[in-house]
C-alpha cells in the first residue's frame, strides 16, 4: 500500500527501515506523550515484525505505514489506521513523527493522507483519535485535518507507571450518512 502526497509518502514498513524507525522510536522527546517507548532495539524489531504480520492478515484491520519524506526518502515517522468496527465503518488514527520534523507540516500531511484514504478507499464513516492533553502539537494536527473535539477521558492509559488522561476527537465522513 502506498499513499503519495506533496511532501510525504505513506508506505508499508520494511525490515531495512529499522535504523530510521529506532532513531525516532527511542527518542524520549518523541514518545513522551505516547503509551509506548522509548524503544530498545528489540522493541523496534518486534514492532516491524508485528506490522508485517498485521499487513498480511485477512481481513486486514490495521494499517501501520511509514511516513517517508519525498525529497530524501527518509523514514521520519509512522501513521496508523485501526479499523475498530468494519460493520459500523469506524476507525482510529494515530501518528508519530521524528522530533527533527516537528512543526514543519509533515505530521499534518501524513495524517490527512491517511484520513482521506480511510474514507475514500476503506469506506470509513467515522475516524477517531485521542491525544494527551499536554500534547498541543498533536491536538493542532487533529484540528487542522478536520477532527472535532468530543470529550475528555480521565485516567485513560497507564503509561510508564502513571495514569494519563486523553482528549477525544472524531471526524464524520459525511454527516448525512
Amino acid at each position: 500500500m502506498v499513499v503519495a502526497g506533496a511532501r510525504v509518502t505513506l508506505r508499508e514498513f520494511r525490515f531495512e527501515d529499522a535504523p530510521q524507525v529506532h532513531q525516532y522510536a527511542s527518542d524520549p522527546r518523541v514518545v513522551n506523550h505516547l503509551n509506548w517507548g522509548p524503544n530498545a532495539w528489540g522493541d523496534t524489531t518486534a514492532f516491524l515484525a508485528l506490522v508485517k504480520a498485521e499487513a498480511e492478515a485477512s481481513p486486514r484491520v490495521s494499517y501501520q505505514l511509514a511516513i517517508t519524506e519525498n525529497s530524501t526518502g527518509l523514514v521520519m515517522g509512522a501513521v496508523r489506521l485501526a479499523i475498530e468496527s468494519p460493520r459500523h465503518r469506524r476507525a482510529a488514527i494515530g501518528y508519530v513523527l521524528a522530533a527533527s520534523r516537528w512543526g514543519l507540516g509533515y505530521g499534518t500531511e501524513a495524517a490527512q493522507l491517511m484520513v482521506q484514504w480511510a474514507i475514500r478507499d476503506a469506506g470509513m464513516h467515522r475516524i477517531e483519535a485521542t491525544c494527551d492533553p499536554a500534547n498541543h502539537g498533536s491536538r493542532r494536527v487533529l484540528e487542522k485535518i478536520g477532527l472535532q473535539y468530543e470529550g475528555y477521558r480521565r485516567h485513560d492509559f497507564l503509561v510508564r507507571g502513571h495514569w494519563r488522561d486523553s482528549l477525544m476527537f472524531a471526524l464524520i465522513a459525511d454527516p448525512a450518512d
